[in-house]
């Protein structure tokens, strides 16, 4: 046995990774044969040098250009003039000749130093420095008044000699109120001046958005309505309260809407002046269940008298503060004077830029 195994051992080790290997033998392979001249690929033309002129520059008759593939031209795009939601209201230049923007403001007692109408004027001449922007009542002293709509006019005429329209004026008033339209375009007429009256101030929205607002800095709505967390409100229901007559309660209607879609409560409309009364309004509102009422006064505030406001406690309920000089009034004027100097001939020269009397 230990022969054997001294063998075999031995005999492995003999063997190791040098042992003859059991795949037969590959014969070699042979040299490849010296390419021959036919065989090499053409070098092409000769190229020029680099400081000679070059064949294909001296027309295509001797190199023709190959057919190429189709390219796509860019396309021309023109300047969008129409709406958008970035777009500014009323342009960064004016001519001097461009209509003043004149905001009437009702009510005989209203003091255009203070308030809402004079914080208004302020953001728009802020915000459009090449308007003139002016503030006069339109139940004005007349023209002794400088207050008044007829005098501010007829100095808006006297700068502007063209024959032109001096002013856009804009009732700031936030539904329809026919009887402030009404004595306004009679002040305008006794004034003698080419003026143009455009319409009242008002986005359903964009008033929608002040209205929430409001009632959210009183206390009785809940401000965020994105974010899906509970909050205890102090009403259940809300009476958005107008000034104006029947008309402006019927109109404030699809503004009642959109504000019930934002607050996820019942909303009904009614006027401080008129029929719906308040009080028909609230009792709606407790017919329907509603325990807790809120009133959200939809006008800006000139407009309404100490009687109106008054109407507004009689049923007790808690109520918020008027629109007043909320930056999304701001904006409306300026939408509305853009949209009337839109449709004016103005005698635009270049890039010119003028500013207001008021700079």
């Amino acid at each position: 046995m230990a022969d054997l195994g001294g063998s075999l051992g031995g005999d492995l080790r003999a063997r190791g990774p040098q042992g003859p290997s059991r795949e037969p033998a590959l014969p070699p392979r042979p040299a490849d044969p010296a390419p021959r001249a036919a065989d090499l690929p053409s070098p092409g033309p000769e190229q020029p040098p680099r400081d000679q002129e070059r064949d294909y520059d001296r027309g295509p008759e001797r190199y023709p250009r190959r057919e190429a593939f189709p390219v796509r031209q860019p396309s021309i795009r023109l300047p969008r003039t129409g709406g958008g939601r970035h777009r500014r209201a009323v342009p960064a230049s004016l001519p001097q000749s461009a209509p003043a923007l004149v905001l009437a403001v009702p009510g005989r007692d209203t003091d255009l130093s203070v308030g809402p109408a004079a914080e208004l004027a302020a953001i728009l001449r802020v915000d459009n420095p090449a308007v003139e922007v002016r503030a006069a009542r339109i139940d004005g002293g007349g023209f002794d008044d400088p207050t008044d709509l007829r005098p501010v006019l007829v100095d808006a005429a006297a700068r502007r000699p063209d024959g032109g329209p001096c002013a856009v004026v804009i009732p700031l008033i936030a539904t329809v109120n026919p009887p402030v339209i009404r004595r306004l375009r009679e002040v305008v007429a006794g004034s003698g001046t080419n003026a143009v009256i455009s319409g009242f101030i008002n986005s359903n929205a964009m008033v929608a958005e002040v209205l929430h607002i409001r009632l959210a800095e009183a206390g009785l709505a809940r401000a965020d309505r994105v974010r899906l967390f509970s909050i205890v409100t102090a009403a259940d229901g809300v009476l958005i309260a107008t000034v104006g007559g029947p008309d402006a309660a019927s109109a404030a209607n699809v503004t009642s809407v959109l504000l019930a879609a934002r607050l996820a409560l019942p909303v009904i409309t009614a006027c401080a002046d008129s029929v719906p009364s308040v009080q028909e309004g609230a009792m709606r509102l407790k017919e329907m269940g509603v325990n807790r009422l809120a009133i959200s006064p939809c006008f800006i505030g000139p407009e309404a008298n100490r009687s109106d406001l008054e109407a507004l406690h009689v049923v007790g309920a808690d109520c918020a503060a008027p629109i007043g000089a909320h930056s999304n009034i701001a904006k409306l004027a300026a939408l509305t004077y853009g949209q009337v100097i839109s449709q004016l001939d103005l005698p635009f020269q270049g890039n010119q830029e003028t500013h207001g009397a008021h700079e």
